[in-house]
């Protein structure tokens, strides 16, 4: 909580079919680089909170296609329990070679590589529904504004572009 509710309340009071489910980070990692319609945040909560990788309450979220029910999240073999997937995460996102690339990522989440063409060479492209001021929707009518909220909804949207220029990297022992 309060996670699961919200997703309730916004599914119709169903959870996600067990196939669509995140249920196994190797699983996620594999779909992400073979589709590229499959879409995943890495949500802050990957690098403090271990609990969101258990199904404390037990909830019944299915059988996959291939038999194994959904329950918690399968983690990687270098990791025995969630507190050392999050412990080890952790160490390698405050990591002096991660802070040397976070200017990427800024250009890519809030920068110049947001939009436009180097949005498309970098393949950080979204449905044009996620993108801000891609349609007023006071504009439209009852029916068309609920089918938008509803896409936006499921696709979720990207920030406010704060960035035209690339940002400048970190200052850092590894670039001498």
């Amino acid at each position: 909580e309060p996670f699961t509710t919200f997703f309730l309340n916004a599914n119709e009071n169903k959870f996600d079919h067990p196939e669509r489910s995140f249920s196994g980070i190797g699983r996620s990692w594999r779909n992400c680089q073979r589709d590229t319609a499959d879409v995943k945040e890495l949500i802050p909560e990957f690098y403090y909170l271990p609990e969101m990788f258990v199904n404390s309450n037990e909830y019944e979220l299915g059988v996959r296609d291939d038999g194994v029910p959904v329950c918690d999240v399968e983690l990687p073999v270098w990791s025995k329990k969630p507190e050392d997937f999050v412990r080890i995460n952790r160490m390698a996102l405050e990591s002096e070679f991660v802070s040397c690339q976070l200017h990427q990522w800024i250009d890519l989440i809030f920068g110049y590589k947001q939009r436009g063409p180097e949005a498309v060479r970098g393949l950080n492209v979204f449905n044009f529904l996620s993108y801000e001021g891609a349609v007023t929707l006071d504009n439209l009518d009852a029916a068309q504004r609920e089918v938008m909220e509803s896409q936006i909804q499921a696709c979720g949207q990207v920030p406010s572009q704060l960035l035209i220029e690339p940002h400048p990297p970190r200052s850092s022992a590894m670039h001498l």
